[in-house]
């Protein structure tokens, strides 16, 4: 039996969140925040015609603007009774979660479905100097990991 092999690269970002844990029995029930570390694992089984699996230029201009949403923002689950309070007084730096607590595990998963949809559309950016550089279709998404603290991180991807 043969494996089949890949490429994958790896690029991290990084941003200061906060978010509330409106299940959380303990003190995770009260706004905290974090330092996150977030890894994108991209793969291919071959290189474009640039030798590379993807631009990581790319990938940090299709997750910019998705990312700074979370940094400096507090992020609530839509059920939390202190949501219209937050929204009051911070409303553009509160993040919603519909219906489930913003833990880590679910952060990875809005930024997975996010990369996906960029990745599947084929999406193509511009930079400050106009030069273009774009997501093939044909890249696999493997996984988002999110880093909370220095000994614990969440991911979602491929089993």
């Amino acid at each position: 039996m043969s494996q089949r092999m890949v490429y994958r690269v790896c690029k991290s970002f990084e941003v200061e969140s906060g978010h509330m844990l409106s299940k959380h029995p303990g003190r995770c029930r009260l706004p905290h925040g974090h330092s996150r570390r977030i890894d994108l694992v991209i793969a291919s089984g071959e290189l474009d015609d640039r030798d590379m699996v993807c631009d990581f230029k790319a990938l940090k201009l299709a997750v910019e603007d998705e990312l700074d949403r979370y940094d400096h923002a507090l992020a609530v689950n839509s059920e939390d009774p202190v949501l219209g309070q937050l929204c009051e007084t911070n409303r553009t730096r509160v993040v919603v979660f519909e219906k489930q607590d913003p833990t880590t595990e679910a952060l990875a998963r809005r930024i997975y479905d996010f990369v996906a949809g960029e990745i599947a559309r084929g999406a193509s950016y511009e930079d400050e100097h106009g030069n273009r550089f774009g997501l093939s279709p044909n890249l696999m998404l493997e996984r988002v990991r999110v880093t909370e603290t220095s000994s614990s991180w969440a991911e979602y991807g491929i089993g």
